[in-house]
């Protein structure tokens, strides 16, 4: 803004107080807010048409058509609502006048202020600003997400990033099922863990991180290894579950309890420098045993700890499976229902895979029972 110019057109423009814009409002004048979207989540005065002062011009016409009407403009301090006064003079208004202090004035004046009844909290609207003017998300979505219980399998290098960016979207319950200890091993690449915490319990080192990150999120920890005992009990309580497991047994038992009880499974796996990301859900896409109904022979594949894994690749995938999950929350977009996405890190390519459903599988074929757990060591050969 020019101060020059900003000096000069409060010369020009009428100011009125905040109280005299109320009273105006009240014998028939227009209230203009011109702040800007995220702004209007902390409130705007009762009645006031909205619109950045970035499209007043485009959007006056529409929203203000009678142009013998006394329109006062306001926007967060006083400055902005200048510029749309002056816009709104070349467009042909006649009577427009600016609150001196715009809406810091008029909510310290103590007159009221509306809020939308969206169910977000201020600190919330705050936070959340960025997601709040996303036509897709907005604040029913960004509510979505804050009623939302996501269950993490593994706090690891792909449960790591998932956490952070749910915890940071604004997901509100996140679960986290591990029952391992940081070790030194895991700092390069499992970004929930710092060094002065290598002996902590990963659940307790992640709850910290993610309630220093966003204290709104609950988060709800399980310190103990998945198993066909309490997986029902500890699944059946979230709405999705984010498989970020690094062995063939937890992987498959995660499918037949998200099978089970009709829960997402937006899963991921890492191999060196290559990557994979998938979305199951029975009755709309193939399952995990559709694509892998045999687990690989034993001593035909390698652990991360065996093999290694670049330390950024699991940020990939894990980013990929937090996105994944939000659109399943919100209900927008495409989630990778029968495509298994393949991301080369050394190529710098995405290949898409078609996943075909098996109709003979004895877990997910339509009409088939759940046929019940199994052991899974046994299963795996392990």
């Amino acid at each position: 803004m020019d101060p020059a110019h900003l000096a000069k057109l409060r010369g020009l423009i009428p100011h009125v107080t905040p109280a005299d814009a109320a009273a105006l409002a009240e014998r028939g004048a227009v209230l203009l807010d011109v702040r800007e979207r995220p702004e209007w989540a902390t409130g705007t005065a009762p009645g006031a048409v909205t619109i950045p002062r970035g499209l007043v011009e485009a959007e006056a016409a529409r929203l203000l058509p009678d142009k013998d009407r006394t329109v006062v403009v306001y926007c967060q301090k006083g400055a902005r609502s200048l510029l749309a006064a002056e816009t709104l003079g070349r467009l042909g208004y006649g009577d427009v006048r600016s609150i001196a202090g715009g809406f810091e004035a008029w909510a310290a004046a103590g007159l009221p202020v509306a809020r939308a009844e969206d169910g977000l909290s201020d600190a919330e609207r705050r936070r959340y600003a960025r997601h709040l003017v996303i036509p897709e998300v907005g604040p029913s979505g960004q509510r979505r997400l804050k009623e939302a219980k996501v269950l993490l399998v593994g706090a690891g290098g792909l449960g790591s990033p998932a956490a952070v960016y749910l915890a940071c979207a604004g997901v509100g319950t996140l679960g986290i099922v591990d029952f391992d200890r940081v070790d030194e091993s895991n700092l390069q690449r499992q970004i929930l863990h710092t060094p002065p915490r290598v002996g902590m319990r990963k659940v307790e080192s992640a709850k910290r991180t993610i309630e220093e990150m966003n204290p709104l999120v609950r988060v709800e920890p399980f310190d103990t290894r998945l198993t066909s005992e309490n997986a029902d009990e500890i699944v059946a309580k979230f709405d999705v579950v984010v498989d970020g497991a690094d062995n063939f047994p937890t992987r498959y038992l995660i499918n037949d309890a998200c099978v089970k009880h009709g829960k997402p499974n937006v899963h991921g796996s890492v191999f060196r420098f290559e990557g994979q990301a998938s979305v199951f859900l029975r009755g709309r896409s193939p399952c995990y045993r559709c694509l892998y109904p045999e687990p690989p022979p034993p001593g035909m594949t390698q652990s991360c700890a065996d093999a290694g894994v670049l330390g950024v690749l699991p940020g990939v995938i894990g980013l990929i499976q937090a996105i994944e999950t939000i659109k399943l929350v919100l209900g927008q977009g495409e989630p990778l229902f029968g495509r298994l996405l393949v991301y080369d890190a050394l190529a710098a390519t995405f290949r898409e895979l078609k996943i075909r459903a098996n109709p003979e599988c004895a877990y997910c074929a339509p009409g088939r029972a759940f046929p019940g757990y199994v052991d899974y060591e046994g299963f795996c050969g392990q």
